[in-house]
C-alpha cells in the first residue's frame, strides 16, 4: 500500500534520521577487556579506532543541528560518526549535553550542506491511541528500521540505568508505546502520522513485549531554545536526595506522615543535602520531610523533580519542612545545575 498514511510518513521522516557510529582507540579498549583478550585486526580502522557501539539521532535544523540521547554520547573519550541516509559520514561536534534529561544535542562539523530535518510537534497533545511510528537504526546493525504502533500511555515512571557507570535513576513523563523499540532505536525520532517528531526513544522494558519509551519532544525543544539563546542548556538545582514517602516508607522509617519527600542519602558516599547548594544555604537538613512545593502537596505523582521541570534557573521555590514533628516554611532561589 504504496500511498497509505504510514509509508507517506516514513517516506517524509526517514531522510532525516541517521546513524552515530561510536569509535575508541583499540589501546584504551584492550586496558578494558581481559589481558588475554585480542581485538581483531580487521576491526581496527587506519587510525587505531574500532567501532564498539552506535545509536539513532534525527536532523532538527537543515543546518545539521541533531537530537539524540544522553547516553549514546556520554563517554567523553570516544569519537562520533554521522552517517545520514545516503552513507555519507561526517564528523559530530557535541554542542551540548542535558544534565537533567537523557538529552544531547550534536552538530555535523565543518559543513555547508543543507540537511533534511524532522518538524517537531507538540508532545503536550499527545492522546492515548494515536498512531506513532518509530525509525531508528536498531541494534546498530539494521539501518533505516521502522515500527509502528500506538502511544500506549503518557506521565510514564521508570527507573533505569543510563550507561554502565550510572546509577539506576528514575525517568518521569515519558511516552509509553507498543512501537517496538531496541538499543539501536534509542535516540531515533518517535513520530505521528503527519510526520512530526512527538518523542525520543529511549527505553524498553527487558524481558517484556510491547512496552517502549520515548522522552517527550518537548524537552528536547526546551533545551534547544536554551543552547540558542545561552549557549548551554541550563537546568534550576535545588541540591537535596530525597525518596518519596508514602504508608510504606512512613512504616518502614517510622514517620509522622505518608507523603513528601524525605530527604535522605541513600548512597553513603553521598550527601542527602548537597554542600553549598541553595538547599544548604537555606538551611534544609538530612531528615527533614518536604511536604509541599509552591503550595502544592508533594507526593508519588508530584514529585519536587516535576516542579523543578517547570522553573527556570533563578525562580523562586517555597517548601514546607517538617522537622521534629514542627512545620515551616522557606523561600529558596534556584541556582543553575553544573
Amino acid at each position: 500500500m504504496p500511498n497509505s498514511p504510514i509509508v507517506q510518513t516514513i517516506k517524509k521522516v526517514m531522510p532525516a534520521v541517521v546513524s552515530i557510529l561510536i569509535s575508541k582507540h583499540f589501546q584504551e579498549i584492550e586496558k578494558m577487556v581481559l589481558p588475554k583478550s585480542k581485538i581483531p585486526k580487521n576491526q581496527i580502522d587506519g587510525r587505531g579506532m574500532v567501532n564498539v557501539g552506535g545509536g539513532s539521532g534525527f536532523f532538527v535544523d537543515k543546518n545539521g543541528i541533531i537530537v539524540t540521547n544522553k547516553h549514546i554520547i556520554i563517554d567523553p573519550n570516544s569519537e562520533y560518526t554521522i552517517i545520514i541516509n545516503d552513507n555519507q559520514k561526517f564528523e559530530a561536534e557535541i554542542l551540548a549535553r542535558d544534565p537533567v534529561n537523557d538529552v544531547a544535542i550534536l552538530q555535523i562539523a565543518n559543513s555547508r550542506k543543507n540537511f533534511p530535518t524532522v518538524k517537531l510537534g507538540d508532545s503536550s497533545k499527545l492522546e492515548l491511541g494515536e498512531d506513532v511510528i518509530a525509525i531508528g537504526n536498531a541494534l546498530g546493525l539494521f539501518k533505516n528500521t521502522v515500527s509502528s504502533g500506538i502511544v500506549s500511555g503518557l506521565s510514564r515512571s521508570i527507573a533505569a540505568k543510563m550507561d554502565s557507570k550510572s546509577p539506576i535513576q528514575e525517568m518521569r513523563g515519558l511516552i509509553q508505546t507498543d512501537a517496538a523499540i531496541n538499543p539501536g532505536n534509542s535516540g531515533g525520532p518517535l513520530v505521528n502520522l503527519k510526520g512530526e517528531a512527538i518523542g525520543i526513544n529511549v527505553a524498553t522494558v527487558f524481558g517484556a513485549e510491547n512496552i517502549g519509551f520515548a522522552l517527550p519532544i518537548n524537552e528536547a525543544k526546551r533545551d534547544l531554545e536554551e543552547l540558542k539563546k545561552y549557549g548551554r542548556i541550563k537546568r534550576p538545582f535545588l541540591g537535596i536526595r530525597y525518596i518519596l514517602v508514602d504508608e510504606n516508607i512512613k512504616n518502614k522509617l517510622n514517620l509522622t506522615v505518608d507523603c513528601g519527600a524525605f530527604v535522605i542519602n541513600e548512597n553513603p558516599s553521598e550527601k542527602a543535602v548537597v554542600e553549598n547548594s541553595p538547599a544548604s544555604r537555606a538551611g534544609i537538613k538530612d531528615g527533614d520531610i518536604v511536604l509541599e512545593c509552591n503550595n502544592e502537596k508533594i507526593n508519588q505523582d508530584k514529585t519536587i523533580q516535576d516542579f523543578l521541570e517547570i522553573l527556570e534557573v533563578g525562580d523562586t521555590l517555597k517548601l514546607k519542612i517538617l522537622r521534629n514533628k514542627k512545620e515551616f516554611e522557606v523561600k529558596i532561589k534556584l541556582a543553575e545545575r553544573k
